[in-house]
């Protein structure tokens, strides 16, 4: 049986969640695909175009996931029904039993989705978070009682909570696990979250997992995973998409023999813990050395006053590519202090050569800096 999917327009409100949840319901079930789409997004409607509705759906597809990513070359992840439940199933083995959820990111992205499939699972219609925490809690503990309940935010929500403090900051101290994905979770923040009371775990995974598929560097039981050459994460389990719409050879690519190829490195650290290093093409080649630009912006992102960092590799005649970093701050740190720490903890290569600080650094989907987008904007001012 060949079937088209089935549109769903997301503007931000309660009804558009309620819709989608309805249909995801459905598509879970066996019935007709969906394709979540942001109303909000003026590229939203090519983006939609891209995904040929007039084509049939790929088998065994309850869910496209549609993305320009960070190359800004339109794909749509296929998951199936079966994917998207071993994820939520084995969310609550590891964190806990089923409960009410507060939907804080936007589901047109997998790890919104995947909120309202968790609430699906739970029998519980999903909290829309509707400006403030304080009263989503309240919603949420109303429903729960004395049971768990949860969210799932990008770390630079939980860093404007920590900052302002306040009736939000004691609202999420009463979630029992808030996973933080979509981006790195940094050890600072971490450490701040634990001082503030606030119960968080770090998430790594993308669309083609069905959302995060490690917690805190440990897999979920439905999860395999190696490093392949150059130590890249290579991932297998339940949890794999099945494949890019319309695209067999970048499936075929991507998707192989049950493993999916990842575009990032990875190690273990002394605790048997996956560190995600960075993205493989995040790797800066300046005079012949490579520098991994997230190690950098790990360095500079633990240095006081430094609020969020992007380094990328500018053009040189000389050095082929040279080390930028540029910088979200409180005030503005001493160059010359963050210059020692990348130089005492990464080496004397990574060490960036000039510093930019900007109010603001420019994101792509939810929390993702687009370092593209940072080196465009370096290259268009002539810096």
């Amino acid at each position: 049986m060949t079937r088209k999917f089935r549109e769903i327009w997301l503007d931000g409100s309660l009804e558009g969640v309620r819709e989608l949840t309805g249909a995801l319901k459905d598509a879970l079930a066996g019935g007709q695909p969906i394709l979540p789409l942001n109303a909000k997004d003026p590229a939203a409607k090519d983006l939609r175009d891209a995904m040929a509705p007039d084509v049939p759906v790929e088998p065994d597809t309850a869910v496209i996931i549609a993305t320009s990513g960070s190359t800004g070359s339109p794909k749509g992840v296929l998951l199936s029904a079966e994917a998207l439940l071993a994820s939520a199933n084995a969310t609550y083995e590891a964190i806990g039993p089923p409960g009410p959820w507060v939907l804080a990111t936007p589901p047109h992205y997998i790890g919104g989705l995947q909120v309202i499939t968790r609430s699906i699972v739970a029998g519980i219609e999903p909290i829309l978070h509707g400006g403030d925490f304080e009263s989503a809690a309240d919603k949420a503990y109303a429903i729960a009682g004395d049971d768990e309940f949860y969210t799932a935010l990008v770390p630079t929500q939980l860093i404007d909570v920590l900052d302002k403090g306040g009736p939000d900051l004691e609202a999420l101290k009463t979630f029992d696990t808030i996973i933080i994905g979509g981006a790195p979770l940094h050890p600072e923040v971490r450490k701040r979250a634990e001082r503030a009371g606030v119960r968080v775990i770090g998430a790594y995974g993308m669309s083609e997992t069905a959302s995060g598929c490690f917690y805190d560097g440990r897999p979920l039981d439905c999860v395999q995973f190696e490093l392949g050459e150059g130590n890249r994460i290579r991932i297998a389990g339940d949890v794999l998409a099945h494949g890019y719409r319309l695209q067999p050879e970048l499936t075929a690519e991507c998707f192989a023999d049950g493993w999916f190829e990842t575009s990032d490195r990875g190690r273990l650290d002394e605790n048997g813990q996956l560190e995600v290093l960075g993205r493989v093409d995040d790797m800066i080649n300046t005079g012949g050395v490579k520098v991994p630009a997230t190690a950098v912006e790990r360095v500079l992102m633990s240095q006081f006053g430094v609020r969020d960092a992007c380094v990328v590799g500018v053009p040189h005649h000389r050095w082929g590519e040279t080390v930028v970093a540029v910088i979200v701050a409180d005030g503005e740190p001493s160059i010359e202090w963050l210059r020692a720490a990348v130089r005492k903890s990464v080496g004397p290569a990574a060490v960036p050569k000039r510093f930019e600080f900007v109010d603001k650094l420019p994101l792509r989907g939810p929390g993702k800096i687009d370092r593209a987008a940072v080196l465009r904007s370096l290259l268009s001012s002539g810096k």
